[in-house]
Formats: structure tokens, sequence, C-alpha cells
């Protein structure tokens, strides 16, 4: 039980990654809290949204490896918001306040929703370069709660923790896969009744994507095999509103593959970022590109693309 707690890893990025907080609303209870990793020479990083359950630190894994290689990388955790409007502006005044123009956004399931619904808020104005979707939804009515989204704020925090555990996968699994569920379940614990609550409700209540407001925005959208809380009719959705999206599937990893597959969504992100180096939108140190680096990231780009030709 909780092998990631006392890993090595986890234990060597908490002691060298500093946990900052940001107010950026009037409301002083309104608290981003972030991880901020790699050159600060970087003006457009990748920042990563996690899941209702998810704390910042659940994406330890990617901060480690992706600011080693050079690139720069922020994980989020998002205050109270009860609204999608509300988050998008909260959002915008942050990237303001960290005088960043422009981002590359990972957003995990919420996460995904809400970067697509930001990517959406500020296309007139625009300040999200690319989208990586991992296990994301683009209609929040898949959930079926739209109708007690609203009730959720009255729920006392076992209630809402036994709603957000009813989509963890059980039965067997493997240890890695078993050890992130442990961790998301900890992390779960962490949060209390008003954030669980107002995630939920930016989770369930009636809202969608507008794809035609975000259609030049590059995408990939990274998704799992076996076991998730997406169904196959979300997933299909996904591929309808994104029909030039690359493709990123992950054979396994279940809802939560950034802690139990780290290396291959790794991967998977550093080919997404590939096609802004060189350029002003690269989310890595230049001098940290090596060209048999890029060799092998063509390499890897063109297998997957390969693969995903293939009938």
């Amino acid at each position: 039980m909780g092998e990631i707690k006392v890993s090595p890893d986890y234990n060597w990025f908490r002691s060298t990654v500093p946990l900052k907080k940001i107010i950026v609303d009037d409301d002083d209870s309104k608290v981003w809290s972030l991880y901020d990793a790699g050159p600060r020479s970087i003006r457009c990083p990748l920042i990563l949204l996690p899941p209702v359950s998810g704390t910042a630190d659940v994406f330890f894994q990617q901060i480690l490896a992706l600011s080693g290689w050079g690139y720069r990388v922020i994980a989020l955790q998002y205050p109270v918001y009860w609204d999608i409007f509300e988050f998008c502006d909260g959002f915008r005044k942050l990237l303001d306040h960290l005088q960043l123009d422009k981002v590359h956004l990972f957003g995990a399931s919420l996460g995904g929703f809400l970067a697509q619904k930001f990517a959406e808020y500020t296309h007139k104005s625009p300040r999200v370069q690319s989208l990586i979707l991992c296990n994301a939804f683009s209609d929040t009515s898949i959930f079926n709660q739209t109708w007690t989204a609203n009730s959720f704020w009255l729920l006392p925090a076992f209630m809402l923790k036994k709603i957000v555990l009813g989509n963890f996968a059980s039965g067997p699994m493997d240890p890695e896969m078993a050890d992130g569920i442990d961790f998301m379940v900890d992390r779960l614990e962490s949060l209390g009744q008003s954030e669980l609550a107002s995630r939920l409700t930016l989770n369930c209540q009636n809202s969608y994507v507008e794809p035609h407001k975000i259609r030049d925005i590059p995408v990939t959208i990274m998704d799992v095999f076996d076991q998730s809380a997406l169904s196959t009719e979300a997933k299909e959705e996904m591929y309808k509103l994104y029909p030039n999206a690359r493709r990123a599937h992950l054979k396994t990893g279940g809802n939560f593959p950034y802690l139990c597959r780290s290396a291959e969504v790794n991967l998977y992100v550093q080919i997404h970022l590939l096609q802004f180096h060189g350029t002003r939108y690269a989310a890595i140190d230049p001098s940290m590109v090596s060209a048999e680096e890029l060799a092998v990231q063509k390499a890897n780009l063109q297998a997957s693309s390969d693969q995903e030709q293939a009938p």
C-alpha cells in the first residue's frame, strides 16, 4: 500500500520542487497551488491540469522527467470555482500573473475538459498553443449527473469521496496500476469538502465544448484501451470532435496512466511538443535539444503515425 508515496522518486520530487501558492482573485480564499520546474526562460511551458481526485503532485513523474530533459513544466491545483466561466477567468489571471502569453495544456479527465473550455474561452485572444487530452471528455452529459450537479455543495465530504471512488477500477490489476490507485485515493483524502464539491460541480454541470472555436489548435488525444471511467461513446465523440488530432493509445493504464505508465505518457508528450521545437512556442530550452534526441523523437513520431494509418 502507498508504494508511490514512499518511493525515492516522489521523495526526491517533494524535496527539490517547491509548492507555490498564488492568489489572483479578489477573494483571498481562492488559492492556486503549483509546482513550476525547468528553465524559467521558457515563455510557453507545458501546464498540467489534474482530474477531480487529483492534486498537483499526481504529475510528479512528468515534472521530474520532462524538466530533466529541458522542458518547463507547471502542474496546477485549482482553487474552489463553481462554474466554468469563473474557472476560465481565474486561470487567465493566473497566466497573466506568471507572465505567460501562450501555453501548452495537458489535461487529465476533468482537467482535459477544462483545458478545452479555456481554449474556447480565450479563442478571440488565444492563450492555448496546443492541447494534450488524456482520458478527457467534451460533454458533461456523459456522466448523467447534470440534474444533481447543483446539489454537490450540500453533500458531506465522505459522500463526495464515495461518488469519486465509484469510478476507480477494482478487481485484479498489475502492481503499478494498484499503486497508482492507492496514491490517487490518498490524494483524494487530502481534498476538503468544498474542493471536491466544486470539482464535481464543474465535472457534471451542463456544459459542452464548441469545437469550431478551437479547431486550429494542435491536439493529441491520449487514451487507454483497458478499463477507465470513460465510455467508448465518450472516446468516439472526442475522435469526431477532433478529426485531425494525433492519437496516443496506451494498451493499459486505467484512469491514471501518467502515474502507472509514466514512461509512455512522457514519450507521447515529447512527441506532441516536438512540432514546436525551434519556434517561439517551444516548451524546451533550445540548448537541451540534441540532434540525436531529435532523430529519436522523429523516428518515434513516424512509428506512431504509421500505426495510426495502419488498417
